[in-house]
C-alpha cells in the first residue's frame, strides 16, 4: 500500500488526534494511531475505548484502500519536525513494517493489523438530534469548562449538562460554588431531552471548534454522544446519572445592580488576591454610592490591600464576601466590556451576566458568598 500526504496537513491532524490517547492504554493498540485510507481519503482514528476521535482529508496520491495501525508518539515526534512537503507512505502488510520518506530521509517502523482496533460505540437509531453553529458551540464550552467540579462522589458534576427544553437549549456547568448557565434561545425541541458531556470530550471540543464554520450535528442517547463537526467527529460515552436542578440554586430576584468595567475589575481583583489569607482566599466586595472597594487580609502574616473603583450602582450599601480566584475564573470568562453584578444580601449568591448579552443567547454565572465577620 502507497500513499503520499502533506506534511502539514498530517502533523496538524495528529497533533490534535493525541490529545485523545492516554499515556496508559487498557489496551496496547490504543496507543496507536489507526490509519485507513478510503478512496482517496486519509481517515485517522485515535481511541481511549471511552472516547474516540475522528478526522479525515484528501491524500495527494494513492494506489488503493488500505487500513493499519501505527504508535502515536515516534510518528508524531518524527513528522512534527517536517517541514511543508509531501510525505510518502510506503506499508508492507506482510512485514507489517512502514517505510516513510519525504525530501531529505526516511524512516521505518512496524505497523499492527487494523482488525485489532476497538470500533466505537454506536449511537441508537432513536438518538435525539440537536444542529448549533460551531462558533455558538465554541464560546458555550469554552465559558462553561472552569466551572466543571472534579468529584469523584457526584460524577455528574464533573461534565458540561446539555439541556434541550421546549423554551431553550441550556448548556450548564457547576462544582456546587460556582455555575454557569448558558440559553441558547433559536434551539428547543418539544420533546425534552438531556445528556452530560464529559470534560474529555469537551476540551478536546474546545481545542478543535474554533477555527471552523458551519454547523455541530450532536445525536445522542442515554449512554453515548456522537457530535460531528466540519473535520471530523467524536464518539463518546456519557456520564450517566441526574443532574441536580440547576434553575432552583439561581436567584430570581436579587434587586441591588452593580455595573462595572470587567477589565478593570478584572485586573483590581489580581492585584488584591495575592493579599488574602491563603486557605480562604477571601475577598470583601464594599459597594456605596457608585464606588466599589475591594478589600483582602491576612492577619496571620500582618498583609492587607484595599482597592477602589467607580460604578454604577442601584441598591442598598453592603459588605459581601467572595472567594478571589473563583470570582477572576469568571470574569476572565466574559468577553464583553461590561458585567452586571445583581445581589440581594451577603449570605445569597451573586449573579454576573454580560451588560450585553450575545445574539440569541442569554449567559449567566453565579457566585455562592463567603462568611464574612465585620
Amino acid at each position: 500500500m502507497r500513499f503520499i500526504v502533506s506534511s502539514t496537513a498530517l502533523s496538524n491532524r495528529l497533533v490534535t488526534l493525541s490529545r485523545v490517547i492516554n499515556s496508559k492504554n487498557s489496551l496496547p493498540i490504543l496507543g496507536d494511531f489507526l490509519f485507513e485510507i478510503i478512496d482517496g481519503q486519509l481517515c485517522l482514528t485515535a481511541s481511549d475505548s471511552e472516547v474516540m476521535m475522528k478526522t479525515q482529508f484528501e491524500l495527494n496520491e494513492n494506489d488503493g484502500n488500505g487500513r493499519f495501525c501505527v504508535g502515536n508518539h515516534d510518528l508524531l515526534e518524527a513528522v512534527k519536525g517536517i517541514s511543508e512537503q509531501p510525505i510518502t507512505f510506503e506499508v508492507d502488510q506482510q512485514t507489517n513494517i512502514a517505510r516513510i520518506s519525504y525530501q531529505n530521509g526516511h524512516f521505518s517502523m512496524p505497523v499492527e493489523n487494523a482488525d485489532e482496533y476497538p470500533m466505537a460505540q454506536q449511537v441508537g437509531e432513536s438518538a435525539t438530534e440537536i444542529k448549533i453553529p460551531t462558533g455558538v458551540l465554541a464560546d458555550n464550552i469554552n465559558r462553561s469548562l472552569f466551572a466543571t467540579a472534579q468529584d469523584e462522589l457526584r460524577p455528574v458534576m464533573n461534565g458540561i449538562y446539555f439541556d434541550l427544553t421546549p423554551e431553550c437549549l441550556a448548556i450548564v456547568a457547576s462544582d456546587g460554588h460556582k455555575l454557569v448557565r448558558n440559553k441558547v434561545l433559536n434551539i428547543s425541541s418539544d420533546v425534552p431531552a438531556s445528556f452530560i458531556l464529559p470534560k474529555k470530550p469537551a476540551t478536546l471540543l474546545k481545542g478543535v471548534l474554533g477555527k471552523q464554520g458551519g454547523d455541530v450535528v450532536i445525536r445522542f442517547d442515554e449512554r453515548n454522544a456522537e457530535i460531528t463537526f466540519e473535520e471530523g467527529v467524536i464518539i463518546c460515552r456519557l456520564i450517566e446519572g441526574r443532574y441536580p436542578n440547576y434553575n432552583s440554586v439561581i436567584p430570581q430576584n436579587n434587586p441591588n445592580q452593580l455595573t462595572v468595567d470587567r477589565q478593570g475589575l478584572l485586573a483590581a481583583l489580581r492585584r488584591v488576591q495575592p493579599f488574602s489569607n491563603d486557605s480562604s482566599n477571601l475577598i470583601r466586595f464594599r459597594v456605596e454610592n457608585g464606588t466599589l472597594q475591594l478589600d483582602a487580609e491576612d492577619y496571620d502574616f500582618s498583609k492587607t490591600a484595599t482597592e477602589s473603583m467607580l460604578c454604577e450602582y442601584n441598591g442598598m450599601p453592603m459588605s459581601i464576601g467572595f472567594k478571589g480566584s473563583s470570582f477572576i475564573e469568571i470574569l476572565g470568562n466574559f468577553d464583553c466590556d461590561q458585567v452586571i453584578i445583581q445581589l440581594a444580601d451577603p449570605s445569597r449568591a451573586g449573579l454576573v451576566l454580560p451588560a450585553e448579552q450575545p445574539e440569541n443567547q442569554d449567559v449567566l454565572m453565579l457566585m455562592m458568598p463567603m462568611l464574612i465577620n465585620d
